[in-house]
């Protein structure tokens, strides 16, 4: 490869027009040499109340706002609409909660690390790649032209210039391209004209002279054919680029991500396309002195990973065809500059397929990080969804500014949707959808502003898939009285699981007692997962110290009705170890209670995800009283429709379940005697028979 202040053609000895060099210093690759971080030109300098993740300023705070003890849904923000809150300039700092993740990736674009970040989707993951190149310092971008190799078609040369000269050289070559054609064309009409006369007023043969014009021409044109191959393919153009490349490569294929070299049909003959002409460059190829983002890392194959390793470690990559079949294959450049830095993320399973070396490369040279999904709920974070909500409007254009209401209403679900007590979430991707829809139905009604009713009907059309598989998985239960929520039963209980992030279902667990053929066994059917699995074995603990020896030749059956979609998690234990206990003991469960919570072999009820999407489901199936672990009660954080609609009861122990779902006082109460003595109080910390359980 050429190095950029070579002003002569590699493919020719002929002189052609190239503009000055404006002095850009080479790395001995073809690259401009790395800046150091000493040189006061390299690294950004944001003025001092520019700092990531800035504050919102001070000025908008009602001064009468006390943070101990007002509880204002946008913190003491003091503005009518999102029109008054200013929008910053820098992507990164309009990233919110992340802030471990922002200061890594200020810290890498200074040094030029790479960056692995891990974590939920629509945590911000993008949006800290794209203010990566806003913060890498700025180097001389490059453009790469390739050249025809007249020594072998197969191997094309290839040339870096500084930004803008490729376009300048490609013109020079071109008009140098259109003298020598018109000079040919000129000779050759010239030669026909005085072949046809000789043939027409000499040799009086038209025949002849129509055969000699042919030939003349043929020979000029066969001859002309290899004009075009001087011509050298712009194969990355900088000249309209004003800031550092960002090249966005997910999902990209071998091609797209290496670059490639078209198939040409036509290999001979003269119709062949020059191969220096069917070159393409790859997303690697384009982000050179900038930023590469992929995100999925683990869904390129393993071959594109090796080679991306490669292109990193080696700071060039050659470009060949990717079929083995096309004709580009034969085809191999010398390497092309790819000094660009790499932003890779993904979920946590992004891990499992990545190629452990090219891991090793990233964590060597870089960094890796965790995104957060929820974040601290603080009058400063409220603030700072409020201006989210003005962020997501302004990007938009088109959406009417929320009213101090309706923002206020989106902090609301945001809490809602972190499913913790005084967090609140980091998925802004969905919180984003929902603001967009408010917007549109406040656009629809020709509103001036987006108000709260706005963001409630939102709520109401956004919902997920899930969340409408589940409203109508309850309505149809209605109609097949599937869903009992009056009334005694022995050996049933209202269950509560969550489909999806944010959807609830009432699911009941049946339980009956059959004589054993051989030694009595506990066996659950509804298409268990591995957890759920190990969850039966806990509550079978539980159930056998308590029976002793009476259900030795019994076999206890639980079925969960109609989970069609399986059971994974342990949060059904609780309701699975009092239908058992129910049945054992004939004893019958109020129906209008369900319940949800893990269970220990102890007997502790431990907590569980999902508590508020569950409740929310009991109370649209028409139970009255769910009870949930007393760990999870203060991540309840249900609408204030469904308040009024159900009691909720935290327990921290099974013998606290079994008194409030148990009917019959007298049986209740030794029965709950007995369990204490058995499970010995696990939660208790005075008791000596053991150490207490964990409650994570």
């Amino acid at each position: 490869m050429s190095n950029p202040n070579d002003t002569d053609d590699p493919s020719t000895s002929e002189t052609v027009p190239v503009p000055a060099d404006d002095g850009s210093e080479s790395d001995g690759r073809g690259g401009s040499r790395p800046v150091s971080d000493d040189d006061p030109s390299s690294t950004p300098t944001p003025a001092a109340d520019d700092a990531l993740g800035q504050n919102i300023d001070a000025s908008l705070i009602a001064d009468d706002f006390d943070p101990e003890t007002d509880d204002d849904l946008l913190g003491g923000l003091d503005v009518e609409t999102t029109e008054a809150i200013p929008i910053p300039d820098r992507l990164v700092d309009q990233v919110i909660g992340q802030d471990t993740a922002r200061d890594i990736v200020e810290k890498a674009a200074t040094q030029r690390r790479h960056v692995m970040m891990i974590g939920s989707p629509g945590t911000g993951k993008s949006m800290l790649a794209k203010a990566m190149s806003q913060l890498l310092p700025k180097e001389e971008l490059q453009d790469v032209l390739v050249y025809h190799n007249p020594d072998d078609g197969n191997e094309p040369k290839v040339r870096t210039v500084p930004a803008g000269k490729g376009r300048q050289i490609i013109n020079a070559h071109r008009e140098e391209a259109r003298k020598r054609n018109r000079m040919r064309t000129f000779l050759m009409w010239t030669l026909i004209a005085i072949i046809g006369g000789y043939a027409i007023f000499l040799a009086k043969d038209l025949l002849l002279g129509a055969i000699a014009v042919a030939v003349v021409y043929l020979m000029f044109n066969y001859g002309s054919r290899g004009t075009n191959a001087v011509i050298p393919n712009l194969l990355v153009d900088n000249a309209d680029t004003e800031t550092v490349p960002f090249e966005d490569a997910t999902g990209a294929h071998a091609g797209a991500l290496l670059g490639d070299v078209r198939h040409d049909p036509f290999q001979s003959g003269g119709m062949e396309t020059p191969s220096h002409d069917r070159v393409e460059p790859g997303a690697i190829h384009r982000a050179n002195k900038g930023v590469l983002f992929v995100d999925e890392i683990n869904t390129l194959d393993i071959r594109s990973q090796q080679k991306l390793m490669t292109a990193i470690q080696e700071g060039e990559f050659s470009i060949t065809g990717q079929s083995e079949r096309s004709s580009g294959a034969m085809v191999h450049t010398e390497p092309v500059p790819t000094d660009f830095v790499m932003v890779a993320a993904g979920n946590l399973d992004a891990m499992e397929n990545m190629h452990p070396a090219l891991r090793s490369r990233i964590k060597g040279y870089g960094y890796e990080v965790y995104m957060n999904d929820t974040i601290d709920d603080t009058p400063e974070m409220r603030r700072k969804y409020a201006r989210f909500v003005a962020q997501e409007v302004e990007k938009d254009g088109s959406l009417p500014h929320f009213t101090r209401d309706a923002i206020g209403e989106v902090v609301h679900d945001a809490q809602r949707r972190a499913m913790r007590k005084d967090h609140l979430t980091l998925k802004l991707r969905d919180l984003g959808g929902l603001v967009r829809v408010a917007g549109d139905i406040a656009r629809a009604e020709d509103a001036e502003n987006t108000t709260r009713d706005h963001v409630l009907q939102a709520k109401q059309r956004s919902r997920s898939i899930e969340q409408q598989i589940a409203d109508n998985y309850i309505e149809r239960r209605k109609d097949y009285e599937l869903t009992v929520s009056d009334g005694n039963v022995v050996g049933r209980v209202n269950g509560l699981a969550v489909m999806g992030d944010d959807s609830g279902i009432v699911m009941p667990v049946m339980a009956e007692i059959a004589p054993s053929q051989g030694s009595g066994q506990v066996i659950a059917t509804g298409k268990l997962q591995d957890i759920a699995e190990e969850a039966v074995q806990n509550v079978s603990a539980i159930i056998k110290k308590f029976s002793d020896e009476k259900i030795a030749k019994k076999d206890i059956h639980i079925q969960y009705v109609q989970a069609y979609e399986g059971v994974q998690g342990d949060s059904a234990s609780v309701t699975m170890a009092t239908a058992v206990i129910s049945a054992l003991e004939d004893i019958p469960i109020d129906q209008s209670i369900a319940m949800t919570g893990s269970l220990s072999v102890r007997g502790d009820v431990l907590p569980v995800g999902g508590v508020t999407h569950k409740i929310e489901a009991a109370a649209k199936a028409g139970i009255k009283t769910v009870i949930i672990p007393k760990a999870n009660e203060q991540d309840v954080m249900i609408e204030e429709e469904y308040e009024e609609m159900v009691e909720i009861i935290p327990v921290s122990h099974i013998s606290e379940v079994l008194e409030v779902a148990l009917t019959g006082e007298s049986k209740i109460e030794r029965l709950t005697d007995r369990l204490r003595t058995i499970t010995g109080h696990a939660l208790e910390p005075s008791v000596e028979q053991g150490s207490p359980s964990p409650s994570t």
